[in-house]
């Protein structure tokens, strides 16, 4: 006896010890958390440099690192607490079950007892000693029967308490899994955008400024041309027939998207503000057979299909293992007379736009435009001069 205590309190200790390195290991980890949250707050404050692009992206994999092991420990203690509940819900379903079984005994036993009268106590009594001795046993016997339900009711409780907590619990886990699911698939997009930034600057500070300067001078453009065009959110867009999909960059399925997760284009870099090109990239594609990539595909590809971290798609991209390349062209009717090609516009003194070139119909440039309203099958020139064109390119898949 006094070996089986010792071996309860020597598995006691370790279970509090075990306890307390779990709670110093979560404590650890959310000090990192902490200190590089606020690193990254500090970096973000400081100026646009290669270094610093670099040393925030390092961050950032490190923060998404901590955060996933700090999930991953809160799933398995989640694990832990669900298995501790099935044992005590198992223990439990057996006392209700036991007590149940005493209850359904003792029914019909109270049932003959409430049956007898009071005559028949004072009948079946030898004296008045005997009577006082009957009602105290059957007043007993009732207390008894009064406990027993109780118990019966307690012991239910408790078994439902613990389901019901049970219940929570996995629900909490299922939502750390996911929470799990998604700051692995950001961790691995972190890293690619950090290869992606190193491949393109080729780790040069001056190639980095350049590409970065050009990038926010296009994003900039498209800015500005939304903003003078106005409009919000609109539904309904799509259009599909034989030629392709019609997409417009403000449709409510995307248009609050964000490009590349990016929020620094003079405000959101979402689809509706600066997405004309990737919605006239969708619209080409469709035309091609791949009716299955829709602007907000191409938002949230992979980083490296935008320049330095930014939300500018570069000329070579790959979008759900296709390859989409642009290259340049001129804008003719014969080059428009079997395959679409994508036109930048300059509009006011800031502003800049793309849309597709469908054909010629002789006499006009067809056009889906993805800002206006309904805008496929439209007239060039009733929007747009040809003077103001300063780039034309033909897709390849």
């Amino acid at each position: 006896m006094r070996r089986f205590f010792q071996i309860i309190v020597i598995v006691g200790i370790t279970v509090l010890l075990g306890a307390q390195v779990f709670a110093q290991s979560n404590d650890d980890i959310q000090k990192q958390i902490d200190f590089y949250n606020q690193q990254i707050s500090n970096l973000q404050s400081q100026k646009d440099t290669l270094s610093k692009q670099i040393s925030l992206l390092n961050s950032q994999i490190t923060l998404t690192t901590l955060q996933i092991d700090d999930t991953k420990q809160k799933i398995s203690a989640l694990d832990t607490e669900i298995g501790q509940l099935d044992g005590e819900i198992g223990r439990l379903e057996t006392l209700k079950t036991q007590r149940l079984e005493l209850v359904l005994h003792r029914i019909p036993q109270s049932y003959k007892r409430s049956a007898a009268s009071q005559f028949g106590w004072l009948l079946f009594s030898k004296d008045f000693t005997e009577l006082i001795t009957r009602a105290k046993y059957l007043a007993q016997l009732q207390e008894e029967d009064t406990q027993l339900y109780k118990q019966l009711q307690l012991a239910q409780n408790d078994y439902n308490d613990r389901k019901d907590t049970r219940e929570k619990k996995k629900v909490e886990q299922e939502a750390l899994r996911t929470q799990l699911v998604q700051r692995t698939n950001l961790l691995a997009q972190q890293k690619s955008e950090k290869q992606s930034l190193l491949s393109q600057t080729q780790n040069d500070e001056s190639r980095y400024q350049q590409l970065l300067a050009q990038a926010r001078a296009q994003l900039a453009g498209f800015a500005s041309f939304a903003s003078s065009q106005g409009g919000g959110l609109l539904g309904g867009q799509t259009h599909c027939d034989g030629w392709g999909c019609y997409y417009n960059q403000r449709d409510s399925q995307w248009g609050n998207m964000l490009i590349n997760g990016r929020n620094d284009c003079g405000g959101a870099c979402s689809i509706s503000r600066v997405g004309c090109l990737i919605t006239s990239i969708a619209m080409v594609a469709s035309h091609m057979g791949h009716n299955d990539i829709t602007p907000a595909d191409i938002a949230s590809s992979d980083p490296n299909n935008f320049s330095v971290g930014t939300a500018m798609l570069r000329y070579s991209i790959n979008v759900k293992g296709v390859n989409i390349s642009r290259i340049a062209t001129s804008l003719s009717p014969d080059n428009v007379k079997d395959n679409p090609v994508v036109v930048g516009i300059r509009w006011g003194p800031f502003g800049t736009h793309f849309v597709v070139i469908k054909s010629y119909d002789g006499s006009h440039y067809i056009m889906n435009d993805p800002y206006q309203e309904g805008g496929h099958d439209k007239v060039f020139t009733d929007s747009y001069s040809l003077g103001s064109v300063f780039e034309v390119d033909r897709v390849s898949i």
